[in-house]
């Protein structure tokens, strides 16, 4: 008799779905607090702890789109585009999606 695998990890769609949400909920926290630490209303107790938020934040919000930018890189190369891509720097200012 074969033991059952057990499968632990989530399928990718809700993975990816939950990382999305993570990563908008963290964005969305951090331009609060940087709404509040600009505004200058708030001790300086309450400035360092959400400052400190904040970087928990930064660091956790490059994580993940340093994940997305890996997984588009996987993506693109097991689509056969290996060589045709290069990163470049991102401007939103330039309307390059014709």
């Amino acid at each position: 008799m074969t033991p059952t695998p057990i499968v632990t990890s989530k399928p990718p769609s809700t993975e990816t779905a939950e990382t999305t949400a993570d990563f908008e909920r963290s964005l969305a926290e951090l331009e609060a607090i940087v709404d509040k630490l600009e505004h200058g209303d708030l001790s300086l107790d309450d400035s360092l702890r959400h400052f400190e938020r904040g970087v928990q934040l930064t660091r956790s919000c490059q994580s993940a789109l340093k994940q997305a930018e890996q997984k588009v890189e996987i993506l693109l190369r097991r689509s056969g585009a290996e060589g045709d891509f290069a990163a470049a720097p991102f401007d939103a200012d330039t309307d390059d999606e014709r």
